[in-house]
């Protein structure tokens, strides 16, 4: 059998109502939901810096070991050429020699000077690595100060939303899809989360506007579906509120 107007109004409230209660408790846990994920991004994004930061420092540590060999490897030569110089046959012969020992005295001297490059970028990068462990700590420790109220407040309030859920479900089921969907895009158009409200000392108690006594007096007969002309949400009388309130 279908429903009547105020049937459909009254199954409309009534879902209103858990919606509301199941707001408030959510409003408790505030922004710590929020809080709590955004320190998980941080943390995350910390977590990256440090790891890329410890293979930078790791391929410059190796840069230094590569120089190093590089600098023995000219002294060797170096020796070896300079041992050459006293068996020299020509000018020739010793201008090369030379030229070959004036190279590896300049490959010594490039690699000191990125040995010192990085040694600098080493400090610079060991001082960045440490900031970020400091930030990394003090985050984590935050998390865990936010993570445990927030799970003091949600195992307070969770069997209570639980249970809620579960009555707005039922409730729903009172209500056909199309009214449904429109006071569920309302929930959504609105911050305080009320499609459906009543009229409240001649007053919409959605937005506050004055609503017109002839169109308070149609909502009173539940006779139609109406809709506040200023905020767009569905209207029901006092006396609804009253007999939900009070079954």
């Amino acid at each position: 059998m279908e429903q009547t107007v105020e049937e459909k109004l009254k199954a409309l409230w009534t879902l209103q109502t858990i919606h509301t209660k199941i707001d408030k408790i959510r409003q408790v846990r505030g922004e710590l939901p929020i809080e709590v994920a955004d320190l998980e991004d941080e943390i995350a994004g910390l977590d990256t810096r440090i790891e890329k930061i410890r293979t930078e420092l790791d391929d410059l540590e190796d840069s230094i070991v590569k120089r190093k060999n590089m600098i023995k490897d000219a002294q060797v030569a170096i020796k070896k050429y300079e041992a050459q110089l006293n068996e020299v046959k020509n000018n020739r012969e010793y201008d090369a020699i030379s030229k070959e020992i004036e190279i590896q005295g300049l490959e010594i001297q490039v690699c000191e000077k990125r040995i010192k490059e990085a040694e600098f970028e080493i400090k610079n990068k060991t001082e960045a690595y440490e900031d970020t462990e400091k930030n990394l700590d003090f985050s984590k420790g935050e998390l865990a100060v936010k993570k445990g109220e927030l799970d003091t407040i949600t195992a307070e309030t969770q069997k209570e939303e639980d249970a809620l859920l579960k009555k707005a479900a039922s409730a729903e089921k009172n209500i056909d899809d199309r009214l449904l969907k429109v006071s569920g895009k309302l929930r959504g158009s609105f911050r305080n989360g009320l499609a459906i409200v009543s009229i409240d000392r001649d007053s919409c108690s959605g937005c506050h506007n004055k609503i017109p006594a002839q169109l308070q007096s149609e909502i009173r007969q539940r006779k139609k579906i109406i809709i506040c002309e200023h905020c767009g949400r569905i209207l029901v009388d006092e006396g609804i509120v009253f007999e939900e309130e009070n079954k």
